[in-house]
């Protein structure tokens, strides 16, 4: 199965760092872009696995918050 996000990615002197638009908490850097692709996707991988698979069932539902 091939899933498809969004990586948005930044410089930052002589690194790339990006992360993944609809995963928070996915991020990663590397000295080039196709780098950062190669450790964004282990970044994921690596949360995948280390996820409980009691926390991928979680629902959400949307909240106010007053500023």
């Amino acid at each position: 199965m091939v899933l498809e996000f969004t990586l948005e990615y930044w410089q930052d002197d002589t690194w790339y760092v990006g992360r993944l638009r609809e995963v928070p908490g996915v991020f990663s850097q590397g000295r080039t872009l196709k780098e950062l692709e190669e450790n964004i996707r282990d970044a994921y991988r690596l949360m995948r696995r280390e996820q409980p698979a009691a926390r991928r069932r979680a629902r959400s539902r949307p909240i106010a918050i007053s500023a």
